[in-house]
């Protein structure tokens, strides 16, 4: 074996392990998890700061994401965001998803080397890796008729919460029955397991 044949192929083998490293990192790509914390009626997230450094995004535009999609009230403070209400915090992790989902990953080659260009009223989403660039398309709420059948205790379903009652608890309507939520925030959708149900009012569960 001559020594040039030697060295293109030691080169080979090195330019082989650097793209695969790459490939590698660019899959381990997580968000960290949000930790919830609640101090009274407000719900915070300690480690936005961290959150937000993994997903290389202005802290403002995720804030006022997630305010929006919980329909609800907060503000950045420090190192944290705080929302007014009890949110569940598997609500949080969704809408953290699914932003990173929408305004992160890369629809082409599915990497999170992208950033945000804004041209007018539209955001695009460039993609330093592939090239690709595109509107970001942001999902809108579905919006669903409410059922009329029966409800029954025991039994799932998905509603919409349109109100806060008197006592905090989220105000759902289904048919002929109002349904009283604990811990939901208006404006949000939510599975819930119904309770208990005393003439047309219902009381439920969110799971």
């Amino acid at each position: 074996m001559s020594k040039s044949e030697y060295d293109y192929k030691n080169l080979l083998k090195h330019l082989v392990q650097n793209v695969s490293a790459r490939i590698d990192k660019s899959t381990r790509f997580e968000i960290p998890k949000a930790e919830i914390i609640y101090e009274g009626k407000t719900t915070i997230i300690k480690n936005f700061d961290k959150i937000i450094d993994a997903m290389n995004r202005d802290a403002n535009h995720v804030m006022k994401y997630l305010l929006r999609e919980l329909g609800t009230a907060g503000e950045k403070v420090g190192n944290r965001a705080i929302f007014q209400g009890n949110i569940p915090e598997h609500q949080i992790q969704n809408k953290i998803n699914d932003y990173v989902e929408t305004y992160v990953i890369c629809e082409e080659c599915g990497r999170p080397d992208t950033h945000l260009v804004k041209e007018g009223r539209i955001i695009l989403l460039r993609c330093d890796a592939c090239g690709a660039f595109r509107p970001v398309k942001v999902r809108k709420k579905k919006i669903t008729q409410e059922p009329k059948e029966t409800l029954r205790e025991g039994k799932e379903y998905e509603v919409t919460i349109k109100d806060i009652g008197k006592k905090g608890d989220g105000v759902a309507f289904y048919g002929k029955y109002i349904i009283y939520v604990p811990g939901a925030v208006k404006g949000s959708t939510v599975k819930i397991r119904v309770e208990k149900i005393s003439g047309t009012v219902a009381f439920g569960k969110i799971i």
